[in-house]
């Protein structure tokens, strides 16, 4: 695998867990839901709840975790950009590796399950990655030099 392709798949694996941290942060309940079926724990001395107390401090970590994974994401695809022989082949490397990554982590996250048109989408967003990866570049016959 050359060095373009490690970081596109970089680039798309950080930019589904910057969206990930975005739905944590600004969605109702998840966060709460998350501490509460993790921690044991969950009423505190005074009788309010240890995950409601930690609400608005884990959406902040979550809204900082998305701002560093989205610069992290563009510095990882400025890089696969520049290692990779087409710029097309990168771009649908991070796509076809964003939208993997955000279904698996929709589905371990938050129970997501996908229709066939989503599916229908990926497999077509691969073929095209297959299709790119497998053509070389053709080079053009340099102009001779006329007399």
């Amino acid at each position: 695998m050359s060095s373009g392709s490690f970081y596109a798949l970089l680039a798309g694996l950080l930019g589904a867990a910057g969206s990930l941290s975005a739905k944590l942060s600004l969605g109702s309940d998840h966060l709460r839901q998350m501490c509460e079926s993790l921690s044991s724990w969950t009423e505190t001395h005074s009788g309010a709840s240890a995950c409601d107390q930690l609400s608005v401090p884990l959406r902040l970590l979550c809204g900082g975790l998305l701002l560093t994974c989205n610069a992290v994401m563009w510095n990882f695809f400025s890089k696969a950009l520049r290692h990779s022989s087409s710029s097309a082949k990168a771009t649908v490397t991070t796509t076809a590796s964003n939208f993997i990554c955000s279904g698996v982590l929709g589905r371990l996250f938050f129970g997501e399950s996908h229709a066939a048109l989503w599916w229908a989408g990926i497999s077509l967003t691969l073929c095209g990655l297959v299709l790119l990866r497998g053509s070389t570049p053709q080079m053009l016959p340099q102009d001779q030099k006329h007399k």
